[in-house]
């Protein structure tokens, strides 16, 4: 039951969150959409904030739950950009808010789980050093990253997926390039 309630309160919050900003949902307004009392909110969660906190935290592990094995620069963005434009306004509404940071936090822990499987799929049989696939995961991830935090800023109103598509045609073989690099230095 505590699970059905829990998923209730985040799911009128969501709903919620696609209808208004965050700075103006209430407890109130959460509870009265989900039928339950103020009480049930505060047994589940801390505050507001805490149910933003930790319907973040489950959306990421549940991305990367879902994304086990990803064997494109493409499809680890498509990922994080596949849950975005589900949750278009809700996703905007939080990055716009005082959590952004929170936000950004979740981002960066889902670019590096999805950018980590990829680079390690391709790593698959090539010798290469361990300092190199840290400097190589963390390169991916921060143009991952910059790539959607930047269509955020701008509103999410770019065709990002044509984009990533364009930039993965542009940037073909590079990686591979830097791979072929850290084998023949060894």
């Amino acid at each position: 039951m505590a699970d059905f309630t829990k998923k209730a309160i985040r799911n009128s919050f969501v709903k919620l969150l696609n209808e208004k900003p965050l700075k103006q949902i209430t407890v109130r307004d959460i509870v009265d959409d989900c039928g339950v009392n103020r009480n049930t909110f505060y047994y589940h969660f801390q505050d507001i904030p805490q149910l933003v906190e930790t319907m973040i935290k489950e959306d990421a592990d549940r991305i990367i739950a879902e994304n086990p094995r990803i064997n494109s620069l493409e499809h680890c963005l498509e990922a994080i950009i596949s849950f975005a434009l589900q949750n278009r306004k809700a996703v905007l509404h939080i990055y716009r808010s005082t959590n952004r940071d929170m936000y950004e936090q979740y981002q960066w822990r889902v670019c590096e789980h999805v950018v980590t499987t990829y680079i390690d799929e391709v790593l698959q049989g090539r010798n290469i050093d361990p300092t190199d696939r840290r400097i190589i995961i963390e390169y991916v991830k921060c143009v991952c990253f910059g790539l959607v935090l930047g269509w955020l800023e701008k509103g999410m109103q770019d065709d990002i997926r044509a984009d990533v598509h364009r930039l993965c045609e542009l940037k073909q073989g590079d990686l591979e390039q830097m791979l072929d690099r850290c084998e023949q230095e060894k």
